[in-house]
């Protein structure tokens, strides 16, 4: 999380929205959550995973770029050695999307799979540049011009170059296509349509066109991608890769999505199908996969080169950026900022530049973590009454002190739900701290209260030996398990199934001795 904090611009995941959007109510504009509040940098930080939902975002037309993207704060996120290549007009965008990450192995390695792929593309011509972007999250996006972005997160969960070629081959799809151009010539088609409707028959037929075209640009959008993902099968198999590469990293990226739901308390939507949604479901997407491998060959056809991969992405960040904070089991601590703080026992902490929330109790619980300016002059019981908070009992506000930082406290009631809120003062900053709950009972409270007192500056000291945690590979010893090679990670909660995501792997299979695997190290 960042200073003056705002909705972020990345990829919704639908899943846990329930308990965050009852948060919305209790700081209403100021705070913006809601249904925005879920989309943020899926971050599920307590597991150390933050791989979160995926899919491309097709960049330059409005229906994957997202609604008001924040202005970019001086210095944050930061960028990790900007490159001179880079066009200054792409240098915003890669900025919102955590800045550019540098790992020169990687890079040569998804440069010589480009190269590859876009030889054996039906526009050779075109040229191609990737640029692998500093999140955690599982993503990637083409611009038209055939600037391709991945996310380190995605690198992560792929397994070999050709589940990475598959999801490159796609955005080439996209880029060869003309996708952007036809969903912005689809969406003036539409607007046009609510105009006309709107002045020649009623305001109320307007909505009503407004509606029907929404179904209809999802429906295109649907298209587009099934139509990319078939054709990127193609490709990448003309390109000497194994053609069921795309439908293995869409099962992972599937499986990471249900985790996802499953530790923030939610239902996993990616499994059922949305008339509104702009991607397909993913069951579908791998269905279709398959059956597009399948017209080329047998499974064993292609190559995977699986140990070239591993060995370009090994040492790379996994989780947080150190520029944003890490959460480390229920403790989450900003070097950079100069504090840590502390969740009740039983939240799943969720990080991103703009706020840290979490969840507890499948949902019943919820918390906030964020920050804004604040005169330093101003009285901070004074800025807990100015209407940012609705719901506000104002007999409930007091000033407070806590670890020897000025803080004020206070109570609110919307909507069935209970809050306790703290704002803290550190430095310039002023942090908030809300936690949310349908049933606040004694012991509820405690838990909030102790949270509160966790609130503290950190030593310079403690914040200089933070590191990242970082992708390491182990090879497999005659007897090794993945229960075994889980035990060793840096990873505090369902370290097993964390094992079992990144490398692909199901329950019931059994390690190669020789064969090496992904672990998390700090």
């Amino acid at each position: 999380m960042t200073v003056a904090s705002l909705p972020g611009p990345d990829v919704c995941n639908p899943a846990g929205q329930t308990i965050l959007s009852a948060i919305k109510p209790l700081a209403g504009r100021a705070m913006a959550l809601g249904q925005r509040l879920a989309c943020m940098r899926g971050r599920v930080a307590a597991i150390a995973l933050s791989l979160t939902i995926a899919g491309c975002a097709t960049v330059g037309n409005q229906f994957d770029l997202p609604v008001d993207p924040p202005s970019v704060p001086p210095g944050a996120p930061r960028v990790i050695g900007a490159s001179p290549q880079i066009p200054p007009h792409n240098q915003k965008l890669i900025t919102m999307f955590g800045g550019q990450y540098r790992w020169p192995k990687a890079e040569s390695t998804i440069n010589g799979i480009l190269r590859r792929l876009a030889a054996a593309s039906d526009n050779p011509a075109q040229v191609y540049k990737v640029t692998i972007l500093n999140s955690p999250a599982v993503n990637a996006f083409a611009l038209p011009s055939g600037d391709l972005f991945v996310t380190r997160g995605l690198l992560a969960l792929a397994n070999d170059s050709a589940e990475l070629a598959a999801v490159m081959a796609h955005e080439i799809a996209h880029v060869t296509l003309r996708h952007a151009h036809q969903r912005a010539e689809a969406a003036k088609t539409e607007a046009l349509r609510i105009e006309v409707a709107r002045k020649i028959q009623s305001p109320s037929k307007g909505d009503e066109v407004k509606a029907v075209g929404r179904l209809n640009l999802a429906s295109f959008s649907r298209a587009q991608e099934l139509e990319a993902d078939a054709i990127g099968v193609q490709v990448v198999s003309r390109a000497g890769f194994d053609p069921y590469g795309a439908s293995r990293f869409l099962r992972s990226l599937g499986r990471s999505v249900a985790m996802r739901s499953a530790l923030l308390g939610g239902r996993n939507t990616d499994e059922q199908p949305d008339i509104m949604a702009s991607h397909p479901s993913t069951p579908a997407r791998i269905s279709r996969a398959i059956l597009a491998a399948r017209q080329i060959g047998a499974p064993g056809i292609g190559g995977t080169e699986r140990a070239a991969y591993l060995e370009a992405i090994e040492g790379i960040d996994f989780g947080d950026d150190p520029a944003e904070g890490f959460v480390r089991r229920r403790r989450f601590i900003h070097a950079k900022l100069g504090f840590s703080f502390t969740a009740p026992p039983g939240y799943v902490l969720e990080n991103s530049a703009q706020a840290l929330v979490g969840i507890a109790s499948r949902g019943s619980q919820a918390l906030r973590l964020d920050s804004v300016q604040v005169d330093n002059t101003k009285p901070l019981t004074d800025y807990m009454a100015t209407g940012w908070i609705e719901g506000l009992e104002p007999d409930t506000i007091k000033p407070a002190t806590i670890n020897g930082l000025p803080a004020a406290l206070a109570s609110a009631t919307h909507n069935g739900w209970r809050f306790r809120v703290a704002v803290i003062r550190l430095g310039t900053d002023v942090y908030r701290l809300i936690f949310a709950a349908r049933n606040m009972s004694p012991a509820v409270e405690r838990n909030i209260q102790a949270a509160f007192n966790s609130f503290r500056r950190i030593p310079v000291a403690e914040a200089r030996k933070l590191r990242a945690l970082r992708i390491s590979l182990v090879e497999a010893k005659p007897g090794d398990t993945p229960a075994k090679l889980a035990r060793d990670m840096a990873v505090s909660e369902r370290a097993l199934d964390v094992f079992l995501l990144i490398n692909g792997l199901r329950s019931s299979d059994q390690l190669q001795p020789g064969q090496k695997y992904k672990t998390i190290i700090e």
